[in-house]
């Protein structure tokens, strides 16, 4: 008996592989769904990201509108010139958290100072996910990391709690204001996050309001499906989320946490994360299912 050729053994093996993906249960549900209402659209409509991942964004701590001249300050004037090096007249995106996005053009005074010129709203202002991250404070570039993704991950509020096994004993303020913008221009975020003093366990558990449901990234949490958990939940906009410090809540703090209602133990897997890790993955987790993802 004659062998099959190799190339028709694979190709055999590829069309099988796609007949059973395509009628495996949801899949062809799913790949229909992305393509309903794209009939009418162009193809720059289809292919193209809507946003300018390019272009340069800057954020400016003053009221923006039509025309308005935004002074820079020496350090914003010297990314643009010298580091950017960009001539009067070019275009870059501002924002402030408040008034939208604006595209300004460039005004360069000499090598140092420069202005913009505000031409154009190009997205409204948006408001900031109802969800606050209650986390215990961690060292140097390790919180630096931590607080830009939740910004990224659509942290609304970003709220340090000192615990007893907490790893740092202060917060610098200024880097914790920092970090959230740099995140943002980075990312085309346009509201910052509300950025909470540090405080105690207790003073932040009792500060909650008493609707908001908290979520407790639990360690000894029961092995569950954390999607399905919070899916299965009405519609909940009110959340915050709570992560330890990588040393876990002493057992005084764990009473404490569990008198509060509402609240949800929520599993993250059989490994133990770090804090910083744990961040992203329980975040992703709630916006995918009770946030803005949906």
């Amino acid at each position: 008996m004659n062998q099959m050729p190799v190339w028709e053994q694979v190709l055999i093996a590829v069309v099988t592989v796609l007949v059973v993906l395509w009628f495996r249960p949801g899949l062809k549900a799913a790949l229909e769904q992305s393509r309903r209402g794209e009939g009418n659209l162009t193809w720059e409509q289809r292919f193209l990201a809507s946003y300018d991942f390019a272009a340069q964004r800057l954020f400016v701590d003053t009221a923006l509108s039509r025309d308005a001249v935004v002074n820079l300050d020496r350090s914003q004037a010297n990314y643009l010139l010298n580091v950017l090096r960009l001539k009067t007249g070019a275009a870059v995106l501002v924002f402030n958290g408040r008034d939208g996005e604006w595209r300004a053009r460039v005004e360069a005074e000499g090598r140092r100072g420069a202005s913009l010129v505000l031409v154009e709203q190009v997205r409204a202002q948006t408001p900031a996910p109802d969800l606050a991250y209650l986390f215990a404070p961690l060292k140097h570039a390790r919180l630096d990391y931590m607080v830009q993704k939740a910004v990224e991950m659509g942290a609304g509020c970003l709220a340090p709690v000192f615990t007893e096994r907490s790893q740092a004993a202060r917060v610098n303020a200024e880097r914790m204001r920092a970090n959230p913008i740099e995140a943002a221009e980075q990312c085309g975020v346009l509201s910052l996050p509300e950025i909470r003093q540090a405080t105690s366990l207790t003073a932040a558990i009792q500060g909650l309001e008493p609707d908001r449901l908290l979520v407790f990234c639990d360690e000894d949490a029961p092995p569950g499906r954390p999607v399905e958990m919070l899916a299965s939940l009405a519609d909940q906009p009110r959340t915050a989320l709570l992560i330890g410090p990588e040393g876990g809540f002493s057992p005084a703090e764990r009473k404490l946490i569990f008198s509060r209602s509402p609240i949800l133990r929520l599993s993250l897997g059989p490994r133990i994360l770090r804090s910083d890790t744990a961040a992203v993955a329980a975040l992703a987790i709630l916006q995918g299912t009770i946030g803005d993802w949906r």
